[in-house]
């Protein structure tokens, strides 16, 4: 075993501590009966999702959804588990150091000429923020000498599918609605006001930011670069933290879309990190909560979908359909309605109305109440989103989900932290 590998495995251990339009496609045809397994979050793995690929591919699909830390411990530790790994881009560094994915060959994808700016370059216009940390065009290719870059090459680390930013929710019952990127602020997780009524997402590439940018927003801690902090740095951040969590501020640290759910859904907390479909879901269910657009800027995240360093002969194959299938159009229109892009989001548009394609991607108020993947309403008629348009919301990153060069450290730190 190389010493980068052992250095992967050995740091992903400690995760153990905490606890129809792709019918259309060319490249479809039937298979003999051989399951695809998928290890992912419950962000993507959803039955839906499963059983319309089933009908078009004509294979059988196994779903394996699990909280990201666990997902993330098992691909590395065990590639030979899952065919395809779908979670998000901070992951990508930690599981190529394993060796736990192989390349996937451009040439093989049907759609990568679609595939916008975002990916490719950072940015969806030239004036636009790239932002702090792994944006996905840092860790998409894989360069001559193994390692993953900007360049672009024959051949990427994952295929570039759905992506979002992300930010915090908040129940306007309690807190007065405010102005987006004017008044809202990563800084109301750490409002005294929210004391005892504040959830963090339990990831320690992504809560971690969410933290960092709220303590520098208070103006309690400044950073030399937000997406890499130093040992020292780090120390200070979860002494600041820390002492908020004596305080009884935090209530709670989810680990799952549906958890953050019923963290609101019961009043255990009233602002916390969160996820679109999250945010979908309480809107479904009556509650009024509104995804923040923080003046400070979002924390952008970009879905990666991997193959397993052991996926060869027929699942390889199978995977790769699996992967053609997503950029085919049908995944594209049902994830825009949970508020997710897609990387190729004109094939999509045709499947969306023109009420759901004006509202999602280009910011406009919704002529008409829409329906979320759960068939619930989850907008209202008139509402605007929260940010605006696709390329206004993207060109608002503040920083990236991102494994940074003390990730070891900032693991232990954090698990210190929620325990």
């Amino acid at each position: 075993m190389n010493r980068s590998r052992r250095k992967a495995l050995k740091t992903i251990s400690k995760l153990s501590l905490a606890g129809v339009a792709a019918a259309k496609a060319p490249y479809v045809f039937a298979r003999q009966s051989t399951v695809l397994r998928v290890l992912g979050t419950h962000v993507t793995l959803q039955d839906e999702l499963r059983e319309q690929a089933e009908r078009d591919l004509g294979f059988s699909i196994q779903f394996e959804p699990r909280g990201s830390a666990a997902v993330l411990q098992k691909a590395s530790m065990f590639p030979e588990s899952f065919d395809l790994y779908e979670q998000w881009s901070d992951s990508i560094n930690v599981l190529w150091q394993a060796g736990a994915i192989q390349p996937i060959e451009k040439a093989r994808l049907t759609y990568w000429n679609e595939i916008n700016s975002l990916t490719k370059t950072g940015q969806l216009r030239p004036d636009a923020k790239i932002g702090a940390g792994d944006a996905p065009n840092r860790i998409l290719n894989i360069q001559p000498d193994d390692s993953l870059g900007s360049e672009p090459t024959d051949k990427i680390s994952f295929l570039p599918y759905v992506h979002n930013v992300d930010s915090f929710g908040y129940d306007t019952r309690v807190i007065p609605k405010g102005v987006p990127y004017k008044t809202e602020s990563w800084g109301w997780l750490l409002d005294e006001s929210n004391r005892g009524k504040v959830g963090i997402v339990n990831a320690p590439t992504i809560g971690i930011f969410d933290l960092i940018l709220a303590v520098q927003a208070k103006g309690l801690m400044t950073f030399n670069d937000i997406s890499n902090l130093s040992i020292d740095e780090l120390n200070a951040l979860f002494d600041i933290i820390g002492e908020y969590k004596r305080a009884g501020h935090f209530s709670g640290y989810w680990t799952s879309v549906p958890e953050s759910v019923d963290f609101m859904k019961s009043g255990r907390t009233t602002i916390q990190s969160m996820f679109s479909p999250g945010i979908s879901a309480l809107k479904g269910n009556g509650i009024p909560v509104v995804y923040a657009a923080p003046k400070e800027g979002y924390r952008g995240w970009h879905g990666v979908m991997c193959l397993s360093s052991q996926t060869q002969g027929r699942s390889k194959d199978m995977a790769y359909d699996y992967m053609n299938w997503w950029l085919s159009g049908w995944p594209g229109a049902f994830i825009a309605r949970q508020g997710y892009y897609i990387s190729n989001p004109q094939r999509s548009k045709p499947l969306l109305s023109q009420y759901e394609w004006d509202y999602w991607y280009e910011g406009k108020p919704a002529k008409s109440e829409l329906r979320g993947t759960d068939g619930n309403i989850s907008v209202g008629k008139g509402e605007t989103r929260t940010g605006g348009s696709y390329v206004e919301r993207f060109s608002n990153v503040a920083v990236w989900n991102t494994v940074m060069p003390n990730y070891d450290y900032s693991l232990q730190k954090w698990y210190e932290f929620i325990s």
